[in-house]
């Protein structure tokens, strides 16, 4: 499996062990940047890339990285097609996949560990969406949503 990196410079060096676990793990990381280290970096261009070419490429996945990973995930989240989770633990890492199908990974490099950034793209990668009908059912809602950005009924309204 082909999994997009995007990161900016808080991310940067993070993002490095994450390509190259990736590999160790089988599969073909593929790095949108940034290349070098720029503390003045912004990270739309790395994310939106690596974002778009997950969406572009179904059964690809993408990882994005920054400090928080807040704005990195909302990047994300804004290209078509793409289902991102800001993720700090082991169950939200997980859940993201099995509940939301999810299918790029957001982490904060400040935030957690390196070694947990690490367990988190383990879990992120090896978790498969259960394909339960109330998550299907809810994606198919924000997918509807994301095409013609009419709202869902609401029960009882």
């Amino acid at each position: 499996m082909r999994v997009h990196l995007g990161s900016d410079h808080a991310g940067f060096e993070v993002k490095n062990l994450l390509a190259a676990r990736i590999a160790e793990l089988g599969h073909e990381p593929v790095d949108h940047g940034p290349t070098g280290y720029d503390a003045e970096d912004d990270y739309p261009p790395f994310v939106l890339a690596a974002a778009a070419a997950t969406a572009a490429e179904p059964g690809s996945m993408g990882v994005v990285l920054g400090g928080s990973g807040n704005g990195e995930a909302i990047a994300a989240n804004k290209v078509p097609g793409i289902r991102c989770a800001l993720a700090w633990s082991e169950e939200t890492a997980r859940l993201s996949r099995e509940h939301n199908d999810a299918n790029v990974l957001s982490l904060g490099a400040r935030m957690i560990p390196q070694e947990l950034a690490l367990r988190l793209l383990e879990i992120f990668l090896a978790t498969e969406f259960t394909g339960e009908t109330r998550h299907v059912r809810r994606i198919a809602m924000l997918t509807a949503y994301e095409g013609d950005h009419v709202l869902p009924p609401r029960p009882g309204a």
